[in-house]
């Protein structure tokens, strides 16, 4: 019937619209019920919005959807998360000429240290008054430019905020869509990203930065992959890390893929002797020092105007409290601290988060050096593996920290991550009871269907792979 399909794209339309807006302005994440309830069907209407997308002008429209539904959530104050007021406190520091590396909330405070917007409101409202800042200076810089525009409202710098990842997330989409079809991918997995709940409610919604990240990251890729600047590259990764650190896990998988046109491609029955021979020859020496010279030297002139006596110090505390202090939403970290409390009798997290931190890196670096095969229409599946890897292994697990695993498996065949974008949500519940409990009979639902059905799809995978050697042969 000819009115059938505008009538669908209405409906659901309305649908979106009015999830979008219960979730980004009436409910908090104290009201769990209704939080799950109201997410779970934006969820479900999200993947069947997807599997019945095939038609470009379906995806065009659903994509805009989802460019709107951010917009919409521009006016909308963050009710899911508290580290707005990190961000107003660090941003009113930086207009008043204070470097916020230099000390801790509290300490203006306890000295009665008068700046003008720091207030005793502000403070009660810090999730982290004890522990120096974290935030790299891209964010620094956006914090600040919110304080000088709206030095009395917190609405008004978290609008601030949210106008420039609008903007990122605008961008986000636009070079997905353009690497989907440089390197011949579905274009409908970018509905994957604009309508996925995660994405929409914990950056636009909740003012984090994964946003800027993903844009710089997604910007660094295609201007080397499809335009082949890699001067701009450079810059644009650079922005990345400067947004959030955790895209240095990603730098060693540019090592042989800077190697231009030549991509590495090594037999299958080549011993681990000659896979290191033939990638050590393949290094591209020149394009490597101009990409990571480059990236570090704009690194350096970003961070330089945050540079101070305590900088290094305080910054290093706070990244080493991150690894043997904080504890959330954790996977295999948690077996392994139980294992730990029956043979120890005492929690070993000052020894376990390094070991595990150091297991990433050592894992990552066996994963490059043991690709045969590295080029840029599979660097997602090594980015996709170093940043799950990463997260199964860390202590602390926020929702939003799911946004980079979801923008990585578009360019792949696994899924898993969406499913785990959609059951993070489940965590909520801590913030339900009176005192903040964590309840970990819903971090057990999470993983053990996640990695269920990760385990499914890696089976698959490899089915299909001895199907088509087994073809071949």
């Amino acid at each position: 019937m000819p009115y059938k399909r505008p009538l669908l794209f209405l409906l659901s339309s309305l649908i979106f619209l009015s999830l979008t807006w219960i979730l980004g302005y009436v409910i908090d994440r104290t009201q769990f019920f209704y939080l799950i309830t109201h997410y779970g069907l934006f969820f479900c209407l999200y993947l069947a919005v997807f599997f019945y997308s095939t038609k470009k002008e379906t995806i065009l429209f659903y994509t805009t959807l989802g460019i709107v539904l951010r917009f919409i959530l521009i006016f909308a104050f963050p009710n899911f998360s508290d580290d707005i007021y990190r961000f107003i406190w660090d941003g009113r520091l930086l207009v008043n000429g204070i470097n916020p590396f230099d000390h801790l909330p509290s300490y203006y405070i306890a000295q009665e240290f008068v700046v003008p917007g720091l207030t005793p409101e502000l403070y009660e409202h810090l999730n982290s008054p004890n522990y120096f800042t974290v935030y790299p200076p891209i964010n620094q810089l956006l914090f600040a430019i919110a304080a000088y525009c709206s030095p009395n409202d917190y609405l008004g710098s978290s609008m601030i905020l949210k106008s420039f990842l609008f903007l990122c997330e605008v961008g986000s989409l636009y070079l997905i869509v353009s690497l989907l079809k440089h390197f011949q991918l579905p274009e409908k997995n970018v509905l994957l990203y604009a309508l996925n709940p995660l994405i929409i409610f914990e950056i636009m919604g909740n003012v984090h930065f994964e946003g800027a990240m993903i844009f710089f990251l997604l910007l660094s890729i295609w201007l080397i992959a499809v335009k082949k600047r890699l001067v701009l590259s450079a810059i644009a990764m650079a922005g990345a890390i400067a947004s959030k650190l955790l895209p240095l896990i990603f730098l060693p998988f540019f090592i042989w893929r800077l190697a231009g046109e030549k991509n590495i491609k090594i037999e299958q029955s080549a011993t681990l002797s000659d896979v290191w021979r033939a990638k050590i020859k393949a290094i591209n020496w020149s394009n490597n020092l101009l990409f990571f010279g480059v990236l570090g030297g704009v690194l350096l002139g970003l961070f330089i105007p945050l540079f101070s006596g305590a900088f290094l110090s305080n910054f290093g505390t706070s990244l080493n409290l991150y690894f043997q202090k904080f504890e959330f939403n954790a996977s295999i970290y948690y077996l392994i601290r139980w294992l730990g409390f029956q043979y120890k009798g005492y929690n070993v997290i000052q020894t376990l988060g390094p070991a595990l931190s150091l297991s990433v890196f050592l894992t990552i670096l066996w994963r490059v050096f043991n690709e045969k095969e590295a080029n840029w229409s599979n660097l997602f599946s090594g980015l996709l593996f170093a940043i799950c890897l990463y997260l199964f292994l860390a202590m602390t697990i926020h929702p939003w920290y799911v946004a980079l695993p979801v923008v990585c498996c578009l360019f792949t065949r696994f899924r898993f991550p969406i499913l785990w974008s959609g059951l993070i949500f489940l965590t909520y519940i801590n913030y339900s009871y009176v005192s903040y409990f964590e309840d970990l009979r819903m971090v057990g639902i999470e993983y053990v269907l996640v990695g269920i059905f990760a385990l499914y799809e890696i089976y698959v995978m490899r089915r299909c792979q001895r199907d088509t050697s087994n073809q071949t042969i």
